[in-house]
C-alpha cells in the first residue's frame, strides 16, 4: 500500500552509485523497478510519449510495479486552465492504458506563478476524465503557489476526488489534507554530505508518518489509503539511496 521510487531513471550521476558501472543504459529502468517500488515518469511533462513507449516500460517492470506519470506542462501551464480540454484529451490518449495495472496517479503539477482561482480550477478539475480504455484514472494537483492554502482549494479538490500533492519543501505550499482515497507525497530535501540523502531518523519519522497516511485519517478513522512516496530534487544523487533507505525502514 506504500509505495517509494524517484522521479525517472536516466540520470549519469547515478551510474556508479545506484547503477552498476558496467549496466547498460537500456537496462537502466529494468534495475531500477526491481530496486524500488514505484517511479514517476517525468519526460511525460516535456513531450508527447506514443502508445509502444508505455507498453516497453510495462513490459520492462516487475507485475506488482506502478508508474506514476507526471502530465504535459501544455496542459498546466495555460493562462487560463479552463481551456486545457483539448490538451488533457491528447494527453490521455497517448498511451497510458497501456500501462495496465501499472499505471498509478496522474501528477497534474501547476507552475509556481499560478495563482488560485476557484473557478477556473474548478473548471479544471472538471475537464480530468475519471478513466481511459475502462481503466480508472486518479489524479493528484501539485500546486506551488501560497495562495492556494485556502480552504475553497481544499473543498474542490475533495469533491473532485483528487489528492493534493504533500510537497516537503521550502519553496512551495505543504498542505497536508486527505481529498482523495490515496496520497501523494514528493520529498525534495536530500543532501549531498548524507549518503541516504535523509538522514537515519528523518528516514524513520517519514516512514512513520506514510504509515499514518496510509491508515488512520484526520478523525481517527480507519482507512487503506495507497500512498505514493517521492525523493525528488534537492541532492538528486543520493535520491535512489534515500527510497531504499524508506523501503527498508518501511520493512
Amino acid at each position: 500500500m506504500i509505495r517509494v521510487g524517484i522521479g525517472g531513471w536516466t540520470y549519469a550521476p547515478w551510474r556508479g552509485v545506484f547503477f552498476p558501472p558496467k549496466l547498460t543504459h537500456a537496462r537502466e529502468l529494468e534495475f531500477a523497478s526491481r530496486a524500488l517500488t514505484s517511479i514517476e515518469v517525468n519526460g511525460t511533462y516535456y513531450r508527447t510519449q506514443k502508445p509502444e513507449t508505455f507498453r516497453k516500460w510495462a513490459d520492462e517492470t516487475p507485475d506488482d510495479f506502478v508508474f506514476t506519470v507526471k502530465a504535459p506542462r501544455y496542459a498546466t501551464a495555460k493562462r487560463k486552465l479552463a481551456e486545457a480540454g483539448e490538451s488533457i484529451e491528447r494527453f490521455v490518449a497517448s498511451g497510458l492504458a497501456e500501462l495496465g495495472a501499472k499505471l498509478g496517479p496522474i501528477n497534474w503539477q501547476f507552475p509556481p506563478t499560478k495563482k488560485f482561482d476557484v473557478e477556473d480550477v474548478a473548471a479544471f478539475l472538471a475537464l480530468l476524465p475519471p478513466e481511459v480504455g475502462g481503466m480508472r484514472l486518479r489524479h493528484a494537483l501539485e500546486v506551488r503557489h501560497p495562495s492556494f492554502r485556502a480552504p475553497e482549494f481544499i473543498a474542490i479538490a475533495r469533491e473532485a476526488g483528487a489528492a493534493i500533492v504533500f510537497a516537503d519543501s521550502d519553496e512551495y505550499p505543504r498542505i497536508d489534507e486527505a481529498t482523495a482515497d490515496f496520497t501523494y507525497v514528493r520529498l525534495m530535501r536530500s543532501r549531498e554530505e548524507v549518503e541516504t540523502g535523509y538522514a537515519s531518523d528523518e528516514i524513520a519519522a517519514w516512514a512513520a508518518k506514510a504509515r499514518a497516511w496510509e491508515g488512520v485519517d484526520k478523525s481517527g478513522k480507519a482507512t487503506r489509503r495507497n500512498v505514493f512516496v517521492y525523493f525528488i530534487s534537492g541532492a538528486k544523487v543520493r535520491a535512489p539511496a534515500a527510497a531504499q533507505a524508506m523501503i527498508a525502514a518501511l520493512g
